[in-house]
């Protein structure tokens, strides 16, 4: 079964460590040989920038990860840049793609030529905000709770115009309700339900259906903190999220967007990509093989806006 992971932060250990080897280590939940023994076909590669830089690098910090997908990523020759369906379409058997993402908008300060330049280096997916505040609206942990502001509505804009998803993870639930009124192509990258475990950048209900109803698509995350309020995460919490959103519609709305190498601890059976293994096996246990390859590959496919 072909796996569809709609979020990871290597790009990130790769700026903070470029001597690190994509092509395989141990320091990575994501490389080029966990990808190929697990069945992956797309990997989205966010572009993070940490908090600790200043504002006036952040653009430039944005362009070096940029610059590391090409020369750690892309350089493989198995690993190609996939901005469309038809680029997925295109794929050789032992070919995966690796689709670039910007996580939160602070990298292009209230600059949209900035955010054009990304898209024409290839980013088709765009979340407005990390956890905080910046131009476009607030984050879910910003304590005014702010939405859209005006920059912020442009962006959306952007994205609909360049056919590009905005990305609703992170985002205040303002902010959240503000991109529902206004984007036409929708997904939360790595969310999970509130309901089951209520942290902050946990769905609600009502934000789980107003996603279904947009024909977006949430990516359920191996965040041990977004799964369970217990000390250990297992591979049976990912289930149990499954199982709700699909409870409320869901079934044809559910992906997985791992966030693996932006977390430092993993769920049991999920300690890098090669759990995809067993949630692969586990997940056929309760569900037909249709609905496992919507779950791992197909209901991200499908909705890619161009």
């Amino acid at each position: 079964m072909k796996i569809f992971d709609a979020h990871c932060d290597v790009l990130m250990k790769l700026w903070m460590n470029p001597h690190l080897s994509f092509l395989h280590n141990h320091i990575l939940h994501v490389t080029f040989k966990t990808l190929k023994e697990t069945g992956a076909k797309v990997q989205l590669f966010a572009i993070y920038v940490p908090e600790s830089v200043t504002y006036e690098q952040r653009f430039d910090v944005a362009l070096e990860m940029v610059q590391l997908f090409h020369t750690h990523i892309l350089s493989i020759p198995n690993m190609k840049l996939v901005c469309t369906k038809q680029d997925i379409d295109y794929l050789k058997e032992d070919e995966i793609g690796a689709v670039l993402t910007l996580e939160g908008c602070d990298a292009i300060g209230h600059n949209l030529a900035r955010l054009y330049t990304l898209f024409r280096l290839g980013v088709s997916a765009v979340g407005l905000t990390w956890n905080y505040s910046n131009a476009a609206a607030d984050g879910i942990l910003e304590e005014r709770g702010a939405g859209l502001s005006s920059f912020g509505k442009q962006i959306v804009q952007a994205n609909n115009e360049e056919k590009v998803w905005t990305d609703v993870s992170h985002i205040s639930i303002k902010g959240f309700w503000d991109v529902i009124e206004t984007a036409d192509y929708l997904i939360a990258s790595h969310s999970n339900a509130y309901s089951l475990c209520p942290h902050p950048r946990n769905l609600r209900d009502d934000q789980i259906k107003a996603i279904i109803q947009k024909n977006g698509v949430i990516g359920i995350t191996f965040v041990p903190e977004f799964l369970t309020e217990r000390q250990d995460a297992t591979i049976d919490d990912v289930l149990r999220h499954v199982d709700y959103v699909c409870g409320l519609g869901g079934e044809h709305h559910i992906g997985f967007g791992s966030d693996f190498d932006g977390i430092s601890e993993t769920p049991d059976g999920l300690h890098n990509y090669r759990g995809y293994d067993e949630l692969k096996n586990r997940l056929l246990k309760y569900y037909s093989d249709s609905q496992v390859n919507n779950f791992l590959f197909h209901n991200f496919y499908k909705r890619i806006p161009k």
